[in-house]
C-alpha cells in the first residue's frame, strides 16, 4: 500500500493519463493492448484511471509496444526532447512476433529515445518461412518500406510484390499485410510507421 505522500507525488506523472493518450493514438482498445503487453485489461484499466500505479518492469511491457521509453512516463510534457540520437550499439533487436508463432523479420527501433514521436521508424532483417507466405497483421495508419539488401516479398491485400535492393512501397496498413524474404540472400529494410 502506497502511502499518501507517494500516491500524490506518482499522480504528478498523470502516468496513467499518458497511457491512455497512447493507446487511442494507436486506435488500440485494451483487450488488444493487453494481448500486445500480456496484461489483463482490467490492470491495464486500472492503471489508466488512476487506480493503480504499474511497476517498473510492468510500465516497460508497456512502453515497448508503443515504442517508447520509461521516460516518456516521467518528462514533464513541456520539456519534452526534439533531438534524440539512438547509437547503433544502444538499439536492441525484439523479434515480431506473438506467442509462439514463426518470427518473419526482427527489428530494432532507430528512434525509441525521442519522446511524442510523430513516426515511427525501424531497422528490420527479414527471415525466409519454410513454404509460408508469412501472417498478416494491420494497424492504424500508413507504412513506408525502403529495402537496404536482399529481396522482399510483400503481400498488402490480395496483392503481392517482389522489392529488391533500393526499391520501396508505400501503403495503408489498415490492410492485412505480411512480408517475407526471398532468395538466401540477406534482406534488411527501412520501416517507417506513421499513425
Amino acid at each position: 500500500m502506497l502511502s499518501a505522500t507517494l500516491k500524490q507525488g506518482l499522480q504528478h506523472y498523470s502516468i496513467g493519463q499518458k497511457l491512455r493518450a497512447l493507446r487511442l493514438r494507436k486506435k488500440l482498445g485494451l483487450v488488444d493492448l493487453g494481448k500486445h503487453t500480456g496484461l489483463s485489461p482490467a490492470l491495464l484499466s486500472k492503471i489508466e484511471r488512476g487506480q493503480l500505479f504499474p511497476t517498473l518492469p510492468t510500465l516497460l511491457r508497456i512502453a515497448m509496444v508503443f515504442s517508447v521509453g520509461l521516460e516518456f512516463f516521467f518528462t514533464d510534457d513541456s520539456k519534452r526532447r526534439l533531438v534524440a540520437i539512438v547509437r547503433h550499439q544502444d538499439r536492441q533487436r525484439f523479434p515480431a512476433k506473438i506467442g509462439d508463432r514463426e518470427s518473419a523479420y526482427q527489428f530494432e527501433c532507430l528512434d525509441y529515445a525521442a519522446t511524442d514521436r510523430k513516426l515511427n521508424a525501424y531497422y528490420a532483417e527479414f527471415q525466409p518461412l519454410a513454404g509460408a507466405k508469412g501472417e498478416t497483421h494491420q494497424h492504424a495508419g500508413i507504412e513506408f518500406i525502403y529495402v537496404i539488401r536482399g529481396k522482399l516479398g510483400t503481400r498488402i491485400g490480395d496483392e503481392e510484390n517482389v522489392l529488391e535492393k533500393e526499391d520501396s512501397i508505400y501503403f495503408d496498413s489498415t490492410l492485412p499485410h505480411a512480408y517475407r524474404r526471398i532468395g538466401n540472400s540477406p534482406c534488411a529494410a527501412l520501416v517507417v510507421t506513421v499513425p
